[in-house]
């Protein structure tokens, strides 16, 4: 059992490819400003536009393995056959500093931190629709028919773990999507007991 100290508040969001998970993340850290991503590794190659250390730190398959057995992952999972996993340190230097962070990772990311730090506030993105889910994947251009269809496939078996989530959200419109995740993370933050260590810090700021 890892000693991971929650000093801010760890979020988790996973939803299955094609939800528009990572432009939501993408959009509530850029307009929440005490909320930081946590920036997964990955054995997979970069897409198009994608850069290293920004998207994703991309390493080979033995490197991966290499931190896994060392213990570095809070988690890690395997989806479509590549390796994805979240650096513990990483993480709680984020949380030190007081900063909330977000982890977008799947559904077997989500229960394996959900299973060692409980208090840790996990987010379902569901589509309006299977019909929605399938021309988003479509759309995306990046995949044959035959990886839609193993993707769609996925997609429905991911769709049986959402009742383990905190909170749903659908993504049928956009911006409504974006101001539910920005209320979770905020009515989190006024709670009684985080708003004691804001005020607290306060407090000894003013008073240096």
């Amino acid at each position: 059992m890892s000693n991971l100290a929650l000093t801010g508040t760890l979020f988790i969001v996973s939803a299955p490819s094609g939800t528009g998970k990572t432009s939501l993340v993408n959009a509530l850290v850029r307009d929440t400003n005490h909320l930081k991503l946590s920036i997964s590794h990955t054995t997979r190659p970069p897409r198009d536009k994608e850069i290293d250390g920004y998207n994703y730190h991309f390493i080979d398959t033995d490197k991966f393995k290499q931190m896994q057995l060392a213990g570095v992952f809070m988690e890690s999972a395997e989806v479509f056959g590549n390796l994805y996993g979240t650096s513990q340190d990483a993480v709680q230097k984020m949380l030190d500093e007081g900063h909330d962070v977000v982890l977008e990772i799947d559904w077997q990311g989500a229960e394996q931190i959900k299973a060692r730090f409980p208090e840790a506030i996990s987010i379902f993105i569901l589509p309006p629709s299977i019909e929605a889910l399938k021309q988003r994947l479509t759309n995306r251009g990046q995949d044959s028919d035959e990886v839609i269809s193993h993707r769609m496939d996925k997609a429905i078996s991911e769709l049986k773990h959402h009742d383990k989530a905190d909170y749903l959200v659908v993504n049928d419109d956009f911006e409504e999507a974006l101001k539910s995740l920005k209320a979770i993370v905020k009515a989190n933050r006024m709670k009684t007991a985080n708003q004691k260590i804001i005020i607290d810090r306060l407090i000894r700021q003013l008073l240096k």
